[in-house]
């Protein structure tokens, strides 16, 4: 049962004595909120209408239910109490006191109901209204406590993918969705990526991982499909481009202590041999102090199983010492604990992919004419993939809506 309390002086002295859970008043629809508790205790019922307004539209922005709004806000928040518990450190009774106390409060505030506040406006026109849950803010953040490690707290909590903006890890908001379910053939080869990546998340030594081979084989959506199967048991993404490998020190600092698991995600990777990120992921994959820790694994994809575009001069001209020169070319790849290889498939398993993809999409038409459509189409389109399969099965959906 929801509990009333018409003295909205009280809610706002309560959002105004927050520390622990200050960083909620930073959110808009929060600032809109404190704002109208204060107009509401004046006269002018202008200025209570306008703050009213400005409120319930920041709301409607994430919700009509501002229980349901406030408890995903207190979830996500990133506060030292939170932080202290994901790291294992010793958290003082005072600081858990005040954490408690803090989410009764929040509680409260979030259980004001709008015809509370509508009581205290003198109009009479129509004024939008928002819905009530009846939830227990302790027990539901007692939870993200016990599930830290695979729910995790901020940013991390509510995205699963993350890029690097201007030396910065930035979520993405609308991420490939794509699922294992989705991918066909290559189960050998994903199934040795799947197997590194449960070591990870039940805290084995977990590998170094480069997929590399042909293009179109499924490199790059088998590292992503596996995000999404796994991200409810803690996994996340951070992908990072070749000329981002000098903030990776960075980012293995700032989620070492981390209770979820990473993967540092590099797609399409190549070098020149005198490419000055070489030097880079060396060091990050083997020799510096802060390049390895228990919840981090780099996954790597490449059309190349060295990584370094050579010349015939790397090999016969220009050094005095080639077998250095090649062995320094060669060394990147093998810091990868695990190479897995995706090469272009034969006719047959090129063809035993666009029948799965044909069945899964409900494409009746007869194997033989179906195989010579599959075989003409990769001709025409840069020779068998995966993804040509994938296109050529598009194709027919295409066609057959036309």
């Amino acid at each position: 049962m929801i509990q009333m309390n018409t003295d909205l002086n009280e809610y706002s002295f309560g959002l105004d004595s927050l520390v622990i859970f200050r960083g909620l008043l930073k959110n808009e629809a929060i600032k809109a909120l404190v704002n109208l508790l204060s107009e509401c205790s004046g006269e002018d019922t202008g200025e209570k209408i306008k703050a009213y307004s400005e409120f319930v539209y920041q709301l409607y922005k994430k919700s009509e239910n501002l229980t349901d709004f406030m408890l995903e806000l207190v979830l996500e928040d990133e506060n030292s109490y939170i932080i202290r518990h994901a790291e294992k450190k010793y958290v003082d009774e005072l600081m858990t006191e005040c954490a408690l106390n803090e989410l009764k409060v929040i509680q409260k505030v979030a259980y004001l109901t709008s015809e509370q506040v509508c009581s205290d406006i003198d109009y009479n026109g129509f004024l939008p209204k928002w819905k009530n849950s009846a939830t227990d803010f302790v027990a539901e953040y007692q939870k993200r406590i016990e599930n830290i490690n695979c729910c995790g707290y901020g940013l991390y909590s509510k995205y699963n993918m993350f890029i690097m903006k201007n030396s910065k890890v930035t979520p993405v908001r609308y991420p490939d969705e794509i699922q294992l379910s989705d991918l066909i053939g290559y189960k050998r080869e994903r199934d040795a990526v799947i197997n590194n990546t449960l070591a990870l998340l039940d805290g084995k030594p977990a590998q170094n991982v480069l997929l590399y081979g042909d293009a179109g084989t499924g490199k790059s959506s088998t590292v992503k499909a596996i995000v999404n199967k796994y991200s409810s048991k803690g996994l996340r993404l951070i992908e990072v481009t070749k000329e981002q490998l000098r903030d990776i020190p960075h980012i293995i600092d700032s989620i070492s202590k981390n209770p979820l698991k990473f993967i540092l995600f590099i797609d399409d990777l190549s070098f020149s041999s005198d490419d000055d990120c070489f030097g880079a992921l060396k060091a990050t994959l083997e020799g510096s102090v802060s390049a390895r820790a228990d919840n981090i694994a780099i996954y790597a994809t490449s059309n190349r199983r060295h990584l370094v575009k050579e010349s015939f001069s790397d090999r016969d001209g220009d050094d005095i010492h080639r077998n250095d020169t090649i062995q320094e070319l060669i060394s990147l790849s093998a810091r990868f604990g695990l190479k897995v290889n995706f090469s272009k498939p034969d006719k047959n398993s090129y063809f035993e992919i666009v029948k799965a993809l044909a069945d899964k999409n409900n494409i009746a038409l007869e194997e033989n004419q179906l195989s010579v459509q599959a075989e003409a189409f990769a001709l025409k389109n840069g020779g068998r993939s995966a993804r040509t399969a994938k296109q050529f099965v598009n194709q027919l959906i295409n066609d057959r809506r036309n």
